[in-house]
C-alpha cells in the first residue's frame, strides 16, 4: 500500500445519566472549552466537527492537518482564523495558544501515542480516538505524560454517551433480566481496500483494532468487570489482497470473574453490529448497537418480548462525548472513559492476539 505519511494523516437509569450523558450540570460555566482537532479525515470532518454545534461546554477553535487545502476549506467553514490553523511541522506551537484547552487526536492508530504525548507536553488536555494506541506500553506512556503535565486524558468511546447503550448498561448491571450469564457481541463490515486501516504499521492490526473493539468494550461495560481469561481463533484468507498484513476475522471468548462468558466477533468481511445480554429471566438485545445513529433495543423478560423506545436524546453521542471532557475540565473531575479505560482494552487485545497466535487460552493480567 503506497500512501505518503502526509496523505495518511490528512486523510435509562438516572445514575447512568449522571455518569456520562453529557447533559448540563449544576456548575457556573464561565466559558466553553476550546478543542483543536488533529487530523482532518472523514471521521473528524463528518462526525466530530459538525457536532460541536450541539455542545453546551465545548467549541472548535483550531485545526491541525498536513494538507493546506483542508486547512483552508474547513478553516473557512468553521471560522477558524489562520493563526489557529497548524501543520504537523508546527504542531508544537499549540502550547502558545491559550484558546486551545484540548487536543483531539484523530490520526492513524500508530500516531496516537506520539501526538497525545506531545499535546500533553504542550500543556493541553487530550481526547484520543480509539484504539488508544497500538500497545500496552504506548498506553502507559500516554497516561504517564498526561499525569506529569497535570492534564486529563480521555478516549473516544462515543457509545458511552449514547442513551440506549447507557440504558443497556444500567439494565444489565442491575439484573433487570436476572443475573447476566452470557453476552454475545458481534461487530463487522466489509473493509474496502487501499486504506491505512489495512496497513499494519499504521493500524497496529486489522478488524480487532478497528470494529472489533466495540465488541470487546461492550462486553466490559455491560458487565462492569475485567475479563480474566480469553480464548481466540483467527480466520483470514491471505489470498485476499486486503489482508496481506492484518487479520480479517477473530472470534474470541472472554471469561469474567463472576462467571459471565462473552462470545465476541470481530470481522472485516461480514456485516453485523449488535450485542445481547442474556440473564436468567430473558435478554436485552441491541441491534444495531453502536452505529453513528439508529440504535434499537428489544427486551425479552419472563417470556414477553417488546421493543424499548426512548425519547429523542437532547444531544448526539458525539456532542455528549465532547461536552463530557469539557465538563470534567471545568469541574476537575475524572472522565468515565479516561486513559485507563483504553489501557484496559489494549491489555485484552494483546491477549486476544496472543491466544489466536498460540492456539491456547491466555490469562489476562491486570
Amino acid at each position: 500500500m503506497e500512501h505518503s505519511r502526509r496523505a495518511l494523516i490528512g486523510g435509562i437509569g438516572a445514575g447512568m445519566a449522571l455518569a456520562g450523558s453529557g447533559a448540563p450540570r449544576a456548575f457556573a460555566q464561565t466559558r466553553k472549552i476550546g478543542y483543536a482537532v488533529v487530523g482532518l479525515g472523514s471521521y473528524a470532518t463528518r462526525q466530530i466537527m459538525p457536532n460541536f454545534a450541539g455542545c453546551d461546554s465545548a467549541r472548535l477553535v483550531a485545526l491541525v492537518s498536513g494538507t493546506p487545502a483542508k486547512l483552508e476549506q474547513y478553516g473557512a467553514q468553521y471560522n477558524i482564523p489562520g493563526t489557529h490553523r497548524y501543520s504537523y511541522a508546527d504542531f508544537d506551537r499549540i502550547r502558545d495558544n491559550p484558546d486551545i484547552d484540548v487536543v483531539y487526536i484523530v490520526l492513524p492508530n500508530s500516531m496516537h501515542a506520539e501526538y497525545s504525548i506531545r499535546a500533553a507536553q504542550a500543556g493541553k488536555h487530550v481526547m484520543c480516538e480509539k484504539p488508544m494506541a497500538v500497545s500496552v506500553a504506548e498506553c502507559q506512556a500516554m497516561i504517564a505524560a498526561s499525569k506529569k503535565a497535570g492534564k486529563k486524558l480521555m478516549i473516544g468511546y462515543r457509545s458511552r454517551f449514547e442513551q440506549y447503550n447507557r440504558l443497556a448498561i444500567d439494565l444489565a448491571r442491575s439484573g433487570h433480566v436476572g443475573p447476566t450469564r452470557l453476552i454475545t457481541a458481534e461487530h463487522g463490515f466489509p473493509a474496502q481496500p487501499n486504506q491505512w486501516r489495512l496497513d499494519r504499521p499504521l493500524s497496529g492490526g486489522g478488524s480487532l483494532m478497528d470494529i472489533g473493539i466495540y465488541s470487546l468494550n461492550a462486553a466490559r461495560y455491560l458487565t462492569g468487570e475485567e475479563p480474566v481469561e480469553v480464548s481466540a481463533v483467527e480466520s483470514t484468507d491471505r489470498n485476499d489482497p486486503r489482508f496481506k498484513t492484518v487479520e480479517d476475522r477473530i472470534n474470541f471468548m472472554l471469561r469474567f470473574p463472576s462467571g459471565i462468558i462473552a462470545n465476541c466477533v470481530s470481522s472485516y468481511s461480514s456485516s453485523h453490529n449488535g450485542y445481547r445480554v442474556i440473564g436468567t429471566r430473558g435478554y436485552i438485545d441491541m441491534e444495531p448497537a453502536t452505529p453513528y445513529q439508529g440504535q434499537s433495543m428489544t427486551i425479552r423478560k419472563d417470556g414477553v418480548a417488546a421493543p424499548r423506545v426512548l425519547p429523542a436524546a437532547p444531544k448526539t453521542q458525539f456532542a455528549g462525548q465532547l461536552d463530557h471532557l469539557a465538563e470534567c475540565i471545568l469541574t476537575n473531575s475524572t472522565p468515565i472513559v479516561a486513559g485507563e479505560e483504553g489501557l484496559a482494552d489494549m491489555r485484552v487485545i494483546e491477549a486476544i492476539y496472543r491466544s489466536a497466535a498460540e492456539h491456547r487460552s491466555v490469562r489476562i493480567k491486570a
